[in-house]
């Protein structure tokens, strides 16, 4: 009874070992294709030194347009070692949407960008794709939400500003806010405040729709609510609504550049690069460094436990075993008669020790294996982690069994050094 409870406690702390480091390994995984994936790490993000402003073309002095995110600059940048792609962006702003079937948006932001490289920043379309002509738009997934009819709008906003502490009140607008609509073929305007008179822009026309990101929750996702347009539609629009605010530089101007880089080993070089040309260089290796930070702890943490189980089981090893010598006494002296050595019987009782811990560790495969069954039962009913899967690997029960005859080996030499020093005689007079 006393052996097998030993066993029992060594096949547990070699299972919680073993689960450990498939939880870190698992976790590690799912961190690497959802969170950090989502993060883009082989990007890097460009903004400009100095700029006027969305919208308002970066009126600057000649000294002052040093800082800005121009043409020359991104070609400059597209001509760097080890760059895969430069994705450049403008930012026009936020504006009130009407939809040809009279249904209103009361905020999309509508960013100028080349809309064949939507794909390289990872979108993915949902319906439609880039179109080339003036005018085509493509919206995101949050774009395609938060639609409603004048009259709905209307009452939702006198109501809020009348009692803006109604819970149905929310409830009613939350639920328009998250209803999907079906934009695509649809042709919408934008709506701009001058001097108190409302302008609308000419019609543009919705030839793409993007699917929710990759890494991300459709419920968190309609709160980012982004219109795309290609530069020349850009332009075409801020004619329209008189959206150019001093005078125009020589060139076109960004907001925003995003370049894709072809290994994490470049990223630091070409930021240096890319700050020696006036402009502001960032990424999210940082924020890769600090949650691979805390799965190490997390793993570190997981796996003191299953050591200290261990260590419990070394000591209930040692227990077992020093019983285990004290009534053998007699067959430790008739073998010490029949010509047995000390080394012969120490090694004896190692060999017992370290097959305790065998049978321990192969008793621990099953239970890890059972734990982590019961964990990807629970991830999948949980909201939220549906992509991670945690899995025992055969990198990992190698180090399990290990630990497992190590702590049967260490357990077992105070025994067996205490048996090899029976004395032979005594033990079978006393017996």
């Amino acid at each position: 009874m006393v052996t097998a409870l030993c066993m029992t406690g060594i096949s547990i702390g070699c299972a919680a070992i073993i689960v450990a480091i498939s939880i870190g390994n698992g976790a590690q995984s799912y961190l690497e294709t959802e969170i950090i994936g989502g993060m883009k790490l082989d990007e890097i993000t460009v903004t400009p030194q100095s700029t006027g402003g969305p919208g308002e073309g970066g009126g600057q002095s000649a000294g002052g347009e040093r800082g800005l995110l121009t043409d020359d600059k991104v070609q400059v940048i597209q001509g760097f070692n080890h760059v895969k792609s430069v994705v450049a962006t403008k930012q026009l702003g936020y504006f009130r949407t009407i939809s040809s079937d009279n249904l209103i948006h009361e905020g999309i932001n509508i960013v100028a960008v080349d809309l064949s490289k939507l794909q390289e920043q990872g979108n993915r379309f949902k319906e439609g794709g880039p179109l080339e002509q003036i005018g085509a738009v493509v919206l995101n997934y949050g774009a395609t939400t938060g639609w409603k009819d004048a009259e709905t709008s209307e009452r939702l906003n006198n109501m809020m500003n009348s009692d803006p502490n109604n819970p149905q009140l929310w409830e009613e607008f939350q639920k328009y806010e998250s209803t999907v609509s079906e934009m695509i073929g649809k042709n919408v305007q934008l709506e701009q405040m001058d001097n108190d008179k409302k302008l609308l822009s000419p019609q543009l026309y919705v030839g793409g729709v993007l699917d929710v990101p990759k890494g991300r929750d459709a419920q968190f996702a309609f709160y980012d609510r982004q219109a795309y347009i290609s530069f020349d539609t850009a332009e075409w629009l801020t004619d329209s609504l008189n959206l150019q605010k001093g005078p125009a530089t020589k060139q076109r101007v960004y907001d925003n550049l995003t370049v894709k880089v072809e290994d994490l080993q470049y990223i630091k070089p070409l930021e240096d690069l890319i700050s020696k040309l006036a402009l502001n260089a960032s990424d999210n290796l940082a924020m890769r460094d600090q949650v691979a930070s805390q799965l190490d702890t997390f793993k570190a943490i997981a796996l003191g436990v299953g050591v200290f189980i261990l260590l419990l089981a070394s000591i209930s090893i040692i227990v077992a075993m020093t019983m285990s010598t004290h009534q053998r006494r007699r067959q430790i002296g008739i073998m010490k008669v029949l010509g047995a050595n000390m080394p012969q019987i120490r090694n004896m009782f190692i060999v017992e020790a370290s097959l305790l811990g065998l049978l321990g560790g192969l008793l621990g495969i099953v239970f890890a294996y059972l734990i982590i069954k019961g964990l990807n039962s629970f991830i999948m009913a949980s909201a939220g982690m549906s992509g991670l899967q945690i899995a025992v690997t055969a990198e990992t029960l190698p180090t399990g069994i290990a630990f497992a005859v190590m702590t049967g080996i260490f357990s077992g030499i105070y025994p067996a050094i205490s048996a090899a020093r029976t004395n032979a005689l005594l033990a079978i007079k006393r017996d």
